[in-house]
């Protein structure tokens, strides 16, 4: 569905924020994952057609997006919600979505009415449709959001950081909508909230510094850490004895750590294996490209 290859993009100032990018996304749910900076956020404006890539090459549905031509043809297959979408506060819903269809080339007032009626049931919002969106909680917010890029009936759905500032039921019900979509189109995900990824996504990539440092099934990333998760009990800090300290439980007599590491049990003779999860497997990567950067510089 899309093919990425050899994409990097500098910006002014020789600032590099993705390089020697390949990819290739299909049916279902993508996630994107990697820390603030990693040049996620880039990457989904280059697929989304908004940023011209320094060098390489981006495929939408066969449409290379280096020609206008291809780039006007994938937009028309896209929708895509931003991390900040800009919302008319003084406009209500249906009025915000009715100005975005327009400017989808939905020419026909009957069209637009209809395909806003159903999506405004779609996100459940038809009962607020007609209040101004500044009114609005995050939640709903993004629904509006989710609606707008829903518009035109897209093959392809790009999210920015949809989960953001959402409370934790909301971002169920988001995420859950999010994958009753990638059963009819392409969803890709973008976001540093691990759980958003390991509740939806059946394919994954992940970025550290502009560059694509795994891909695969979160299955995959869970297996690498596997034989490196310990759980342990102990009246001693071990902060600062090399551990990779995922979560931190304060008992009544010790403390219970949850760590990554290697050969555990012989700094602790009681450390546990345990089962690793997705945010194991993917601070456990982060761990072993930051010690490969330190070791090669």
């Amino acid at each position: 569905m899309i093919e990425v290859r050899g994409l990097a993009k500098i910006y002014r100032g020789g600032v590099t924020a993705l390089s020697d990018v390949d990819l290739n996304i299909g049916n279902g749910m993508f996630g994107l994952l990697g820390e603030n900076g990693a040049g996620k956020t880039t990457l989904m404006r280059v697929l989304a057609g908004l940023l011209r890539p320094s060098t390489g090459t981006v495929h939408v549905f066969g449409n290379d997006m280096s020609t206008l031509k291809g780039k006007q043809a994938a937009k028309a297959l896209l929708g895509y919600l931003p991390q900040d979408l800009g919302l008319y506060p003084n406009l209500n819903a249906r009025e915000f979505l009715d100005y975005v269809a327009i400017l989808k080339g939905i020419g026909q007032r009957r069209d637009r009415e209809a395909q806003i009626d159903q999506l405004l049931e779609v996100v459940r919002l038809t009962d607020v449709a007609n209040r101004k969106i500044k009114t609005y909680s995050g939640g709903m917010k993004r629904r509006v959001g989710i609606a707008q890029a829903l518009l035109g009936d897209p093959k392809i759905i790009v999210v920015d950081e949809p989960t953001t500032g959402l409370d934790p039921e909301e971002r169920v019900r988001l995420r859950n909508f999010l994958g009753d979509l990638a059963r009819r189109c392409v969803v890709i995900l973008s976001t540093h909230i691990i759980e958003d990824i390991s509740a939806s996504c059946n394919q994954l990539a992940v970025l550290s510094h502009g560059r694509v440092i795994f891909t695969g099934a979160p299955s995959d990333l869970i297996r690498a850490a596997r034989g490196k998760v310990w759980m342990l009990q102990t009246t001693e800090s071990i902060l600062d004895q090399g551990f990779s300290v995922v979560t931190t439980l304060q008992l009544a007599d010790a403390v219970q750590y949850r760590v990554l590491g290697e050969a555990t049990t012989q700094q602790f003779s009681d450390a546990v294996a345990v089962e690793p999860s997705l945010e194991d497997g993917y601070i456990w990567l982060m761990k072993q490209a930051r010690d490969a950067k330190l070791s090669s510089s």
